[in-house]
């Protein structure tokens, strides 16, 4: 009998590598406590060791910097393109 895939959701994903790279339990016993398929564990796992370094090395401040400095140009194209439409609305009056 062939199911459906289960989809893992990251929160989980997490906390099986984070029992895994604790080294305290053997990943079939973390396996089984998650009810994963041990492969799965591995996986994470690696994963996480690949991704963890990464995490510490970036930057947060120059994100939302950027995200910033993108937000207030967006407002102010708005602002234009308001300006903009109220004139024209002014101008051509009603269409009747």
């Amino acid at each position: 009998m062939i199911g459906k895939r289960r989809q893992h959701s990251a929160d989980l994903k997490a906390r099986v590598a984070l029992a895994a790279l604790k080294g305290d339990k053997t990943i079939n016993e973390v396996a089984a406590q998650y009810e994963v398929h041990p492969a799965m564990v591995t996986k994470w796992k690696q994963r996480a060791l690949v991704e963890l370094p990464r995490v510490f090395s970036e930057r947060p401040t120059q994100g939302a910097a950027a995200a910033e400095a993108r937000e207030t140009g967006l407002y102010e194209q708005i602002g234009r393109l308001k300006v903009e439409l109220d004139w024209l609305k002014k101008k051509m009056g009603p269409w009747t």
